[in-house]
C-alpha cells in the first residue's frame, strides 16, 4: 500500500505544534508492515500554487489512494489523478462559515469522506454523491503521553513541587476552547496553559498539573483528553466530541456542561492530593495512534480494492461503511 497524504497541518519550526496529531498519524501508518507514507504539505497561503507543485513533485507515482487531512486540502489534492481520493476533516473545517462552505462543495469530487469524530460526522450532516463515509481519528500518542510522577514532571518544568496546579491544554486565544471558564473554575489555583509550550515538553505539563480543565464550547475529535488519560491525570470536560466516549464511567474524571459549581466541585479532591490520578490510560489506548492507524489502512485498503464510480454514476446518498 502506497498512500499520498496532502495536508496544510503539520509541524513547522515557526509552529512546532501544528498538526502533530496528523504527523503521528503518519508516522504510525508507516510503522505498519507493507505501507509506504509520503507527505505532501501546503504552506501557509500555498494553496494556489500547490496544485502546480503537487503535479510537479508526484505525478507518475503509483498511489493506492491520495488522502488529504483539512477540507481546503481536498482541492489541490484533486490536482493528481490515477487513484482514490479521500479526506479527514478535523472540526474547523466543517464550521468555519467560508471555509465549511469551500470543504462542502469539493465532497462530491472524493471517494471517502472522513472526520475525526461521530459527532462531527453528524454536524457535517447529507453530502450529495459522496461515495463513502467513515469516521478515522488521529489517535493519541501513546509513547509520548505516559504516566510521569508529578515531582519528576514539576522539577524538570522548574515548578513549585507542592503548589497545586491546573493546565488548560490548548492555546488561551482560540477563542472555542473557552478558557474564560478554565480560569473561572480555578480561581485562586495556578492555572497553566500550552500556547507556547514547545510539543516535547506537553507530556510535562499534562503530568505536572493536579486536573487538566477541557471546557471546550466545540472539539472536533479532543484530543486533550485522551492526552490526559494516557498520563492517567484526572480530567474535566465538557461532553463535546469524543470527550463523552472517553470519559464515561471513568473514576475521578467529569464530563458534563460547564457549571462553575458543579466544576469546582469534582476538581476539590484532586486540589487536595499531592499526586491524583486516575484509571486513565486503558482507555486512551482504545485511541491509541497505533491502533487508529490500522483504521485507516483498513479504509484504504477498501477504498483501493473497489473500483470507482464515474460522475454520472455517483451515489446521492453518503453511505457509511
Amino acid at each position: 500500500m502506497r498512500a499520498l497524504v496532502v495536508t496544510n497541518m503539520w509541524p513547522a519550526p515557526a509552529a512546532p505544534a501544528r498538526g502533530s496529531f496528523v504527523r503521528d498519524q503518519v508516522e504510525a501508518l508507516r510503522r505498519l508492515p507493507g505501507v509506504e507514507v509520503d507527505v505532501f504539505v501546503i504552506g501557509p497561503r500555498g494553496y494556489a500554487r500547490a496544485p502546480f507543485a503537487l503535479r510537479r513533485r508526484h505525478r507518475g507515482v503509483p498511489y493506492d489512494v491520495i488522502h488529504a487531512h483539512f477540507g481546503l486540502s481536498a482541492w489541490p489534492a484533486l490536482a493528481l489523478r490515477g487513484a482514490p481520493h479521500a479526506v479527514t476533516l478535523h472540526g474547523t473545517d466543517v464550521r468555519h462559515p467560508r471555509t465549511g462552505r469551500l470543504t462542502r462543495l469539493v465532497l462530491p469530487a472524493l471517494d471517502l469522506v472522513a472526520t475525526v469524530s461521530a459527532a462531527l460526522d453528524e454536524e457535517l450532516g447529507p453530502v450529495a454523491r459522496t461515495r463513502r463515509r467513515a469516521v478515522l481519528p488521529c489517535g493519541v500518542a501513546m509513547e509520548r503521553f505516559r504516566p510521569i510522577p508529578r515531582a519528576e514532571a514539576r522539577r524538570r518544568l522548574g515548578l513549585d513541587p507542592a503548589e497545586p496546579c491546573l493546565l488548560f491544554p490548548a492555546d488561551p486565544a482560540r477563542a472555542a476552547k473557552r478558557h474564560d471558564r478554565a480560569r473561572e473554575v480555578a480561581g485562586a489555583t495556578r492555572l497553566h496553559s500550552l500556547g507556547d509550550v514547545d510539543p516535547p515538553e506537553v507530556p510535562l505539563w499534562v503530568n505536572a498539573a493536579n486536573a487538566v480543565l477541557v471546557p471546550s464550547q466545540a472539539e472536533g475529535f479532543g484530543l486533550a483528553v485522551l492526552e490526559a488519560l494516557a498520563c492517567d491525570v484526572p480530567v474535566l470536560a465538557t461532553p463535546v466530541g469524543i470527550h463523552p466516549l472517553a470519559l464515561d464511567a471513568v473514576p475521578g474524571t467529569l464530563c458534563a456542561p460547564y457549571d462553575r459549581a458543579t466544576w469546582r466541585a469534582a476538581l476539590a479532591p484532586h486540589l487536595g492530593e499531592d499526586d491524583p490520578r486516575v484509571e486513565g490510560r486503558g482507555r486512551a489506548a482504545l485511541y491509541g495512534a497505533d491502533r487508529m492507524a490500522r483504521r485507516v489502512l483498513a479504509a484504504w485498503e477498501e477504498l483501493a480494492g473497489a473500483p470507482l464510480y464515474s460522475p454520472a454514476e455517483a451515489p446521492t446518498g453518503a453511505a457509511r461503511p
